[in-house]
């Protein structure tokens, strides 16, 4: 019987893993800038964050300044940029295990 409810512990364990990386694994597109400056977010300066579906989540495992100068004109400190991002939300942050800036949207003239 022990062996059985183990085996099953295990199972049910393995499950929730993989569904847990599953889910991360999924790219998405989020704005991406400086929390205090752009999403008026509390914050002890500048930090990076993302916003997923409306909410602001300041980001674990990657920084302003790791993409480029922040202060300027197109930086996050600015502008609200897009960027493709991996990761889940974890104590109320966005742990990012992957984040890329997509280029600056170019505006288009219109006559």
């Amino acid at each position: 019987m022990t062996k059985t409810v183990l085996a099953l512990f295990l199972f049910v364990t393995a499950i929730m893993s993989a569904q847990e990386n599953k889910e991360e694994s999924k790219s998405q597109i989020v704005e991406a800038s400086c929390g205090q400056c752009q999403f008026g977010m509390e914050g002890q300066g500048c930090e990076l964050a993302v916003r997923i579906d409306g909410q602001p989540y300041f980001v674990d495992g990657t920084s302003l300044d790791s993409h480029g100068d922040a202060h300027a004109p197109d930086g996050f400190c600015a502008a609200i940029r897009k960027a493709s991002v991996i990761g889940k939300i974890k104590n109320n942050r966005f742990v990012v295990s992957q984040f890329n800036l997509l280029p600056k949207e170019k505006k288009t003239e219109q006559n």
